[in-house]
């Protein structure tokens, strides 16, 4: 697909020297940069959640088997929830 890019003639002109010394296109480093930062956004848009583990022996046991309304009660007990 062809299209018109807006460059800054510095920025152009490092570009050129660089394809010519890679011995490539204009073309071939513009698609080569932006196949970089699109997968680089990519990757940063999907979540992902940070490993938050304590050392420890795990849940007590008297409340080990215990439901997720117990766990909370707990959690709350004393706070006024």
């Amino acid at each position: 697909m062809k299209t018109t890019l807006e460059i800054s003639d510095p920025l152009l002109r490092e570009a050129r020297k660089v394809a010519a010394r890679e011995r490539t296109t204009l073309r071939a480093l513009v698609e080569q940069g932006l196949r970089r930062v699109v997968a680089e956004k990519t990757r940063k848009s999907s979540f992902r959640l940070r490993k938050a583990s304590f050392k420890g022996r795990g849940l007590r046991p008297e409340i080990a088997d215990a439901g997720w309304d117990r766990l909370r009660d707990l959690a709350y007990e004393g706070r006024g929830g």
